[in-house]
């Protein structure tokens, strides 16, 4: 049995929140479904990558949800750790010290889900 850990609590936190807006405007969220799927989809850049991008701007952002989406995006899109922890880095150098805070987390959320893919590969 795969245990999960904060960052999988902090997306079971936010659906009920996304659930109860996307009931009050579904237009929208329908729109930013498929802008999400067009842009992660694989093309010249394989989905990897535009998830460890996505990732590291809600590490620029300081957004503990966009890094625990992407994270988890990233893990199941093949990313190893270390294609995520060089990923954070360019925030770092990008974003300085917050970077270093939000970078952590973010490489914390990637182990968390690419830890629990791999148990449940198992």
């Amino acid at each position: 049995m795969t245990t999960h850990g904060h960052y999988h609590d902090v997306l079971n936190d936010l659906n009920p929140q996304h659930r109860d807006l996307r009931q009050m405007i579904p237009d929208v969220y329908r729109g930013f479904g498929e802008m999400s799927n067009a842009a992660f989809a694989s093309g010249a850049m394989d989905k990897k990558y535009k998830e460890l991008i996505a990732m590291v701007i809600g590490v620029v952002a300081g957004c503990d949800g966009c890094i625990a989406s992407h994270a988890r995006g990233a893990a199941r899109a093949g990313a190893s750790k270390q294609e995520a922890a060089e990923a954070i880095g360019v925030s770092i150098l990008m974003h300085g010290g917050p970077a270093t805070i939000y970078g952590a987390r973010a490489y914390t959320a990637f182990c968390e889900f690419a830890d629990a893919a791999a148990g449940d590969a198992q």
